[in-house]
């Protein structure tokens, strides 16, 4: 699993939100180091959701490209063929419970039976006989169900925007363990963070994203697990 990103420029009234992008984050299915996981740090404003939202398709650029194992969004294809996808403020029913609302979502690909949902929400540390509507869960209970919509159907590709946001600090271990074991079984995960410890801590490679462009980083993450920085021109 490849993305590229050639020459990725994006305009919005005038304003340059991303600069002459080049990157390239890839995988190897069940290779347990050295690539798969990826992530991007910077401060709120530096970009790292709007270039989410381009490599999701849910954004085109104005200038520039960005493929999916050869295929171009926007052209070949409209969007990733087989991607979980958390973005800022996910929607969902306020009136049923987080179980309700992630059937829901199983409902429309039927890939995932209920008690795939009951484990997948037992891992994040949520109780599936939960019988509280959404919208008194915490701020915390409300980013769990974004997370495990975008993990539940097991795709090839995850794109995080910010998902330690809410957190306490054992669910962001549970969060970790859990993308690590997706990482390890091929999957290719972006996850962006304004907290640099929330990502060199476990990504494979890192970045840093500052007025809509991709800087290199030092090597503090690197010699915290040892390995290299993503590719950025």
């Amino acid at each position: 699993m490849k993305v590229e990103i050639n020459h990725l420029t994006k305009v919005i009234q005038g304003n340059v939100v991303l600069d002459d992008i080049n990157a390239c984050f890839s995988c190897a299915y069940r290779r347990k180091t050295g690539d798969g996981f990826y992530g991007i740090q910077g401060i709120n404003g530096s970009g790292k959701t709007m270039l989410m939202r381009v490599i999701c398709g849910l954004v085109l650029p104005t200038m520039g490209t960005v493929s999916i194992d050869g295929e171009i969004i926007g052209k070949g294809i409209s969007f990733p063929r087989s991607i979980g996808l958390l973005l800022e403020n996910p929607i969902f029913i306020d009136e049923f419970t987080g179980a309700k609302n992630l059937s829901l979502l199983c409902d429309i690909k039927r890939l995932v039976s209920q008690a795939q949902i009951g484990d997948t929400l037992r891992r994040v540390g949520l109780n599936p006989s939960d019988k509280r509507p959404f919208r008194k869960y915490s701020l915390g209970m409300k980013q769990k169900i974004g997370i495990i919509q975008a993990l539940m159907e097991n795709p090839d590709i995850l794109i995080l925007d910010e998902p330690f946001n809410a957190l306490d600090e054992k669910s962001v271990l549970l969060l970790r363990k859990l993308l690590c074991q997706r990482r390890d079984e091929g999957k290719l995960i972006i996850v962006t963070s304004h907290h640099k410890d929330d990502i060199e801590a476990i990504c494979d490679e890192v970045i840093v994203m500052q007025d809509g462009t991709l800087k290199k980083t030092n090597d503090e993450g690197k010699q915290m697990r040892n390995k290299g920085v993503a590719v950025a021109q």
